[in-house]
């Protein structure tokens, strides 16, 4: 029991090294950052963000803010109920950690209105998401003596050995799916290939 806890721990802390590692950060209006005059639009087309990126907002603290507000908020430019704000910092990081429409103004009066507003899509991560998804671990066929008189060894003829996992234990019960739901994806083929 130990060893599979200490084996599921090893597992999450590398897959989320993964995460961190495949997250990216992107600066809004690249090198003209948060500022009246750029089309935000314009800026956004053609990327796609993923759940685990980062939105870095980097503006005049003294000229401009960064709220995250709802789509109503956005389309009617009110910053009167934001859902996040910074109004002071100058260099703001806006982590994106669940999917679909965000919408972010500045607060400053007539900044919005004139055009200093910006909607994204984020979408979660892809990639396989539950245990019947995943890549099957490869194993070598081998044939079986017929019907073993040890209890624990009796497999039919022709059938394959399962595959095991480090020590010679089976994975720890629902290890795939767990990974799975946590991680998602490409990382949890890594660590099963890891595994295997």
């Amino acid at each position: 029991m130990a060893m599979a806890c200490t084996t599921t721990a090893a597992l999450l802390s590398l897959c989320s090294l993964f995460v961190s590692i495949l997250a990216k950060d992107y600066t809004v209006g690249d090198s003209n950052g948060w500022t009246s005059g750029v089309d935000y639009t314009q800026w956004t087309s053609g990327k796609t963000l993923l759940v685990g990126d980062n939105l870095i907002f980097n503006y005049s603290p003294m000229l401009h803010t960064v709220m995250e507000v709802s789509s109503a908020d956005y389309s009617s430019c009110s910053s009167s109920v934001p859902l996040n704000a910074d109004t002071s910092s100058g260099s703001t990081t806006i982590a994106l950690t669940s999917a679909g429409s965000h919408y972010f103004i500045c607060g400053t009066p007539s900044h919005c209105s004139g055009g200093m507003k910006m909607a994204v899509l984020v979408s979660a991560a892809t990639g396989p998401t539950t245990p019947s998804q995943l890549p099957t671990p490869t194993t070598t066929p081998t044939t079986t003596t017929p019907y073993s008189t040890t209890p624990s060894s009796i497999v039919p003829p022709g059938t394959t050995t399962p595959t095991t996992f480090p020590y010679g234990s089976s994975a720890p019960a629902g290890l795939l799916s767990l990974s799975s739901a946590v991680i998602g994806g490409a990382m949890t083929a890594a660590a099963v290939a890891i595994l295997s």
